[in-house]
């Protein structure tokens, strides 16, 4: 069984939703054309992030999603965890 394993690293962006699949086409485009059929696996090696699948068809869809987890995890909650800064600990709420 063949195998390949791309490293990529996206640009830095503020908190927020966005689409990745682009860059990771990309990314991975060159080694993908050596298969027929296969399985792609994302990790991301970020304490504070992760991928989500959801659909594609209006930008709301995201601007919905941020407005969520912002709701969810405020920054103002009274959070132990501070190391990086006020928005770390929800950061990884978020991300969960």
């Amino acid at each position: 069984m063949a195998w390949s394993q791309v490293t990529h690293t996206f640009q830095a962006r503020s908190k927020g939703c966005y689409l990745v699949t682009n860059d990771v086409l990309k990314a991975i485009e060159s080694e993908v054309r050596k298969y027929k059929i296969g399985m792609c696996n994302l990790f991301l090696q970020h304490t504070s992030a992760s991928l989500c699948l959801n659909e594609n068809v209006c930008r709301e869809v995201r601007e919905d999603l941020t407005m969520a987890l912002d709701h969810i995890a405020p920054e103002s909650l009274p959070y132990k965890h501070t190391d990086e800064g006020p928005d770390d600990a929800c950061g990884h709420v978020k991300c969960a």
